[in-house]
């Protein structure tokens, strides 16, 4: 008992050690200019849709509304993991705080927690569109867009409070050194030295419930946009239609099984190599794929920034030949 109590009096620490990807110098090089490129061409991708979307006035709707709110967590969810990464590769810094780690671990949290409301929000939308077309401006206002995306930032919050308080209020006293290149649920509950069980319990049962629920209401959407498609009397509109929706879908289904997989599951499960790899793919992955899919394939997202790219052309000619936009005097010239 005695040696129970000073293991657990001793079981404060300041700080972790992120264990990383690789201890090869070449490998890590590789590594750190592979997610660097990757994190940029996010971050590219996502900041440009989020232009597109707020200057031009043809996508102030609701479906718009939302995909911005999906481009500014995909921005959220890899600055979240990735600049630390990126350093902890170049320099091979892999000490993090206790508080850094706290607040990254809340952060990631809560983006993937408001991204998967949102992913079941954005399917609602979709079904609204598609299956009653003519009563979705009635239906899909912005004052109700407002409120569901409102909405899922606060359960995203609330669900990450809860996950963060009961991580971050365990014992750890064995070892500091995080099996994994950020700080996570799964990662952090194997350093503890005390009973995980019933928070364990708690987090499964939270996730679960949040999780399938919007899980529940974004399949049951998508079986509805299905249904209506097959009734489509054009086989143009039936394939454009079943081309969106099964990229919609193929995001969807790689979010919600890499994160299920991470997080609704006991923590003896745990493979620190495995998880690794599913979490770059909600992490890393997804948001460099969410601006093609959902955005760049579309046709009123390309003619709005093919426009803003004619407009940014027209304004650099204009201050490389300040005198071609001068218009003429109709003065006569002097002899």
């Amino acid at each position: 008992m005695k040696d129970k109590m000073q293991r657990v009096n001793l079981s404060t620490v300041s700080e972790f050690v992120l264990v990383g990807l690789s201890d090869a110098p070449e490998v890590r090089f590789l590594l750190f200019v592979l997610f660097l490129i990757i994190y940029l061409a996010t971050m590219a991708g996502n900041i440009t849709i989020l232009v597109v979307i707020s200057t031009d006035t043809h996508l102030h709707n609701p479906m718009y509304f939302f995909l911005g709110n999906l481009s500014f967590l995909d921005i959220l969810c890899p600055t979240t993991t990735v600049p630390k990464m990126l350093k902890d590769l170049l320099l091979e810094d892999k000490v993090i705080s206790f508080t850094g780690c706290m607040l990254q671990l809340f952060c990631l949290i809560d983006v993937v927690g408001t991204e998967i409301f949102l992913l079941a929000v954005m399917a609602y939308d979709r079904y609204v569109a598609i299956c009653h077309p003519l009563q979705y401006m009635n239906i899909v206002s912005m004052k109700l867009c407002a409120h569901l995306a409102i909405g899922t930032w606060v359960v995203g919050f609330l669900n990450s409070l809860l996950h963060t308080s009961l991580i971050f209020t365990l014992s750890f006293c064995d070892s500091n050194e995080v099996d994994q290149y950020y700080c996570d649920i799964p990662p952090m509950m194997a350093l503890s030295c005390l009973p995980t069980y019933s928070r364990e319990l708690v987090i499964l049962l939270v996730a679960g419930v949040l999780g399938s629920s919007a899980f529940v209401v974004t399949l049951i959407s998508y079986i509805y946009i299905l249904l209506a498609i097959l009734r489509m009397n054009s086989s143009e509109s039936r394939h454009k239609a079943f081309s969106t929706c099964g990229s919609h879908l193929t995001v969807v289904c790689l979010f919600y099984g890499t994160t299920i997989c991470t997080y609704v599951r006991p923590s003896s499960t745990y493979s620190p190599h495995r998880d690794r790899i599913i979490s770059m793919l909600y992490g890393i992955l997804t948001p460099l794929l969410n601006p093609i899919i959902y955005s760049l394939r579309n046709k009123e997202v390309k003619c709005a920034l093919r426009k803003g790219i004619s407009q940014v052309r027209m304004a650099l000619t204009r201050q490389e030949h300040p005198s071609k936009s001068l218009p003429s005097s109709g003065a006569p010239a002097i002899g």
